[in-house]
């Protein structure tokens, strides 16, 4: 027995399955969309985390190494010892300058007393020439 479908057929259904049949089309319907929904959801979520990873995988090798610049507060904190660089190289040149016055100093003093060691002597003589020794 074969069953024949034509334009012209009928089909006899009461109402209750009709609306049955387009309640249960409109609740398939609302769930794979919203399952599907969901998975777009989960997917750019997915997405963003391995975005998210690979820039933190990247930040976590080049920061250390400096490829990524600097922090304000590093910067500054490299300008005042670029400043204070300069500042100890002045004090290190005076500091040369203060050890060769010390050897200056030195030789003067010993000049000093050799001077007034002839001056002595000096006067000792005028004393004696003075009072008529004549050695």
């Amino acid at each position: 027995m074969a069953l024949k479908i034509s334009e012209e057929a009928r089909v006899q259904m009461p109402m209750k399955t009709v609306a049955s049949l387009i309640a249960l089309v409109a609740i398939g319907t609302w769930a794979f969309f919203g399952i599907q929904e969901k998975l777009n959801q989960h997917s750019t979520q997915l997405q963003i985390m391995e975005k998210d990873l690979t820039e933190n995988t990247e930040f976590r090798i080049k920061w250390p190494r400096g490829l990524l610049g600097s922090l304000p507060a590093d910067s500054e904190q490299f300008m005042l010892i670029e400043h204070m660089s300069g500042q100890v190289e002045k004090i290190e040149t005076a500091m040369q300058d203060m050890m060769s016055n010390t050897v200056n100093i030195e030789r003067l003093q010993k000049d000093v007393e050799k001077i007034l060691s002839d001056i002595e002597k000096l006067k000792d003589k005028q004393r004696n020439f003075a009072n008529g020794d004549t050695q």
